[in-house]
């Protein structure tokens, strides 16, 4: 392919995803926000029930101790109904999941929530369990799932573009700036991660406070996930979630901004 030829190619993919990201663009009712999302809300939530058998497979299949998992759906319903996030339109349905080896909890897109028992044996109380469960309603709420769709689908256009122009099948040494631009499009894609989980952070805090549970007890989640990963420091730029560490500080502040006069009394710890 001749290089003209190739430069306008790789103009006319560039512009097309990025003229299809920016006019997709809705106001996020929960939270205030205008985001970039690929698909409706209907959308997501079939996206979810479609997804959640086999999610809960990989996972070993619910657990069977039917006890654990009404108490979390009974904690995660009451955190749906006594905040914003009930307004929303999801279907959100709370799961336990049977492995006690994988220390994880993690949302579908339309409210298909899931947590491990592997983490839920290490908390200890009702409040870091709504903050667990908090955190991954945020997630759904602020639609971060279709918000990634939107970004992926732009990041591949341009990555795209990108290698086209500079990809020369007659040099092969231009492979590698190909490569190059493909780990751009995937660090990118890496940062807005850890941008939704701060958000979720965020999020959980109000929304626990407002269901009656202590939002201090999600710091306390975040010493016992540090534990399960070992203490390891890994650099935050290279790590889909940030360090549980830096998600103190970052719970701190949300707990301040919310409550700068205290928090209500009566918590559930």
């Amino acid at each position: 392919m001749r290089g003209s030829l190739r430069y306008i190619i790789a103009i006319l993919i560039a512009g097309f995803s990025l003229v299809t990201y920016w006019c997709k663009r809705e106001k996020n009712e929960i939270t205030g926000e205008m985001q970039h999302v690929d698909m409706t809300t209907e959308q997501e939530i079939a996206l979810g029930l479609q997804a959640a058998p086999e999610m809960a497979r990989q996972y070993g299949g619910l657990h069977p101790d039917q006890e654990a998992g009404r108490r979390v759906k009974e904690i995660g319903q009451q955190i749906v109904s006594r905040t914003k996030a009930g307004d929303s339109p999801y279907e959100f349905d709370f799961h336990l999941l049977a492995d006690e080896n994988t220390v994880n909890a993690f949302a579908l897109p339309g409210g298909q929530i899931f947590i491990t028992a592997g983490l839920l044996k290490n908390l200890q109380t009702e409040g870091q369990l709504a903050g667990v469960l908090g955190h991954e309603v945020g997630h759904v709420v602020a639609r971060h799932s279709a918000e990634q769709i939107a970004k992926s689908k732009l990041t591949q256009g341009l990555t795209g573009a990108a290698a086209i122009a500079v990809y020369d099948p007659d040099r092969p040494s231009t492979a590698a700036a190909a490569a190059a631009a493909a780990m751009i499009g995937k660090l990118m894609t890496l940062k807005y991660g850890r941008d939704d989980e701060l958000e979720s952070d965020r999020l959980a805090v109000r929304f626990t406070a407002e269901a009656g549970y202590d939002p201090n007890a999600m710091i306390q989640v975040m010493e016992i996930l540090s534990q399960a990963s070992g203490g390891s420091r890994g650099m935050d730029f290279f790590q889909t979630h940030p360090n549980p560490e830096n998600r103190i500080g970052e719970i701190q502040g949300a707990i301040q901004k919310e409550y700068p006069n205290g928090l209500p009394s009566g918590l559930i710890k």
